[in-house]
């Protein structure tokens, strides 16, 4: 079952690296939140991925957006990502429950018993915890670029957040 655009988005959690516990429900940006689900430190395409959207935080906090990036990994395979990546500023959350990701309408994958989520990036409205937009892979090739994602993003809050007729 996927989530679709307005549909209230499921209570998800994680542990952060920095300490303490991220709830989406507490999650209080200004415009929208930017969840980003990787495959977990095993994935050599999620570092260049995760490298190119720290180089673009920036520019998305100055929109208002909060973004944290998710995934399934435990924390020392997630502290390994943090320092091997290179990820200094960027938000980290571990131990995602995979039933949580399915139900935010995540692919996941498994081998030898272990859960990790494909590649995705939820835009959720903070204010009705919904989700806006939505871009999810179901395996962990041909990604969409964080420069579109922010493009997307500045085109969204150019509107108001309001959806044109249509769809488009």
């Amino acid at each position: 079952m996927r989530t679709l655009p307005e549909d209230t988005m499921p209570a998800l959690e994680a542990d952060l690296l920095d300490g303490g516990a991220w709830r989406l429900a507490e999650e209080h940006p200004a415009k929208l939140a930017l969840l980003v689900f990787y495959c977990g430190v095993h994935c050599p395409i999620c570092r260049k991925w995760l490298g190119a959207l720290e180089r673009l935080l920036p520019r998305f906090v100055e929109h208002g957006v909060s973004v944290i990036a998710l995934s399934c990994d435990k924390r020392e395979q997630a502290e390994r990502a943090k320092r091997a990546w290179k990820l200094t500023d960027l938000r980290l959350g571990y131990a995602i429950e995979p039933d949580d990701a399915r139900k935010a309408g995540l692919y996941l994958s498994e081998k030898d018993g272990v859960f990790h989520t494909e590649p995705g990036i939820l835009a959720v409205k903070p204010e009705e915890g919904t989700l806006y937009a939505a871009w999810v892979q179901s395996s962990p090739h041909g990604r969409p670029r964080f420069a579109d994602i922010l493009s997307a993003v500045e085109s969204m809050l150019a509107h108001g957040l309001e959806r044109p007729p249509g769809g488009a």
